[in-house]
């Protein structure tokens, strides 16, 4: 007898996808963070976007996956312009002034601005407590911006601070973009062809680019085309992957994790850990985050099965 081996669940791919992308994009802080003290914001983000673009032409090519249709378009501009090249720019700009645990932080405050932009132009749900959850994570912005201004940086940290919170605003509104886009075309071509947006608007920080590169470390180059091929070229894959069969909102809660993850790196990699003002304040940050996504457990219906399989009229409610 032939033994037919079983598919991988699809929840099981999903889990995968996001696990994947939430360790990539954590690894890209302390990257950022390594390769920018020899290349400038833009010519890391140019560096970065034509490396990615580079492998995603290649997985297009592959994968037999040729152009979008018009209708995913719009989604895949607004998010080529503002999140890959706008955030690329701003998180490389931040993280000269600021650690790459205080730039994880202040990133993460992205899914509360990921949610209310949900709401307002997806038709999710928006839960009271989101205002709660915004209330305590501004709160947590102006601890760090705090403990930024009593240390030795003065309003240079401050401007950092200011940056890694534009580029948070500009990564809440490419996966909003993303959403609607991913209806009409594949995760792939969604990635791909966002990602080559951001290159050619990038393209003006080419003079940058060529005259820093030869004078360079190996290191800091290497750590340029990592950025282009893990945290983007294959990380924004697979999110976009997990991004079209999970709610925007609820994706963006699983970068809670990045942030501890990004310390416990820029502390291995490059001797970099946040004062406790600043950490205090990153934890109020995603403490604001958790909150305005918290949901209470519904009460099990008396007529729902033990198992959670839902009464025959229930098939068909969305969740």
């Amino acid at each position: 007898m032939t033994l037919r081996s079983n598919p991988i669940p699809p929840g099981l791919l999903t889990v995968g996808a996001v696990t994947f992308t939430v360790f990539a994009w954590a690894s890209a802080f302390v990257s950022i963070r390594s390769a920018g003290a020899a290349y400038s914001p833009g010519a890391l983000a140019l560096g970065r976007l034509l490396a990615a673009s580079l492998v995603l032409g290649v997985l297009l090519l592959v994968r037999r996956q040729g152009l979008p249709p018009r209708e995913a378009w719009r989604g895949i501009l607004v998010s080529g312009v503002v999140w890959f090249c706008g955030y690329t720019v701003a998180l490389n700009w931040g993280e000269r002034l600021v650690d790459a645990g205080t730039a994880a932080l202040l990133v993460n405050t992205g899914p509360i601005l990921m949610a209310l932009l949900a709401a307002r132009l997806l038709g999710e749900a928006l839960p009271p407590r989101l205002l709660a959850g915004m209330a305590v994570s501004f709160a947590g912005a102006v601890v760090v911006g705090l403990s930024m201004s009593s240390g030795d940086g003065g309003s240079t940290s401050l401007l950092g601070v200011a940056l890694c919170l534009l580029a948070a605003v500009a990564y809440a509104t490419g996966v909003i973009a993303q959403k609607p886009a991913l209806s009409y075309a594949t995760p792939l071509q969604i990635t791909a062809y966002s990602c080559m947006t951001g290159a050619v608007v990038c393209l003006p920080f080419t003079g940058r680019l060529l005259d820093e590169l030869p004078r360079a470390p190996l290191s800091a180059t290497l750590n340029m085309v990592y950025l282009g091929v893990v945290p983007t070229a294959l990380a924004f894959t697979t999110w976009t992957y997990a991004l079209a069969r999970m709610p925007a909102g609820r994706l963006g809660a699983t970068t809670y994790a990045v942030p501890a993850i990004v310390v416990l790196l820029s502390w291995a990699l490059l001797a970099e850990v946040p004062g406790w003002l600043t950490l205090l304040g990153g934890v109020l940050c995603l403490a604001g985050v958790a909150v305005s996504r918290y949901a209470p457990p519904a009460p099990r219906n008396p007529r729902t099965p033990v198992d959670g399989t839902p009464p025959a009229h229930a098939k068909g409610t969305r969740t």
